[in-house]
C-alpha cells in the first residue's frame, strides 16, 4: 500500500501537488459559490481587495494579483465598473491614462467578501493546523517560491 509521502511513481492522483491542486480547487470552489450570493465572483473580490489595498493600482498588476490575463483583466473591470463597484478616472497629470479606485458601493462589496473569505480561511486553517496557522503558510510560501 502507497503513501502520500512516498507514491508510485504511475499514481499521479497520490502527488503532492495533484493534492496541492485539490485543495485549491477546493478553496476556489467554496469561495466562487458563496461570493455568487452577494454578486461576485472571486477574481472581482480580488480586485476589489486589491484596490481597497492600494488605490489605482495598474490592470496588469490587477491581474497578477487576481491570477488572469490581461484581457480578462480588463473585462473584470468594465463590469465591475458598470456595476458601480469601481469607478475610473483621467489621471491629474497624464489625461491618457486611468486610475481606477472603489466608489462606496464597491467598498461596502469588499467588506462582505472579506466575511466571505475569512470564514473560508477559518475552514482551511481548522482543517490543516487550528493552533499553528503559520505553519502551513510558511510550508505554501516554500512551496512557491521552489517552484519558481
Amino acid at each position: 500500500m502507497s503513501s502520500l509521502i512516498d507514491p508510485p511513481v504511475d499514481d499521479t492522483y497520490r502527488s503532492l501537488g495533484y493534492a496541492l491542486k485539490r485543495a485549491q480547487q477546493a478553496l476556489r470552489g467554496r469561495l466562487d459559490t458563496a461570493l455568487r450570493d452577494i454578486g461576485l465572483t472571486t477574481p472581482q473580490y480580488s480586485v476589489l481587495a486589491g484596490l481597497e489595498k492600494n488605490n489605482g493600482l495598474s490592470n496588469a498588476e490587477l491581474a497578477r494579483r487576481a491570477f488572469v490575463t490581461p484581457q480578462t483583466m480588463q473585462a473584470i473591470i468594465v463590469t465591475l465598473e458598470k456595476a458601480g463597484l469601481i469607478k475610473r478616472e483621467a489621471h491629474p497629470d497624464n489625461g491618457r491614462i486611468l486610475t481606477t479606485g472603489l466608489t462606496a458601493e464597491g467598498r461596502q462589496a469588499v467588506r462582505a467578501a472579506h466575511e466571505i473569505a475569512a470564514n473560508a480561511e477559518q475552514q482551511v486553517r481548522n482543517a490543516v493546523a487550528p493552533d499553528e496557522p503559520d505553519i502551513i503558510y510558511a510550508a505554501l510560501l516554500r512551496i512557491a517560491e521552489a517552484m519558481r
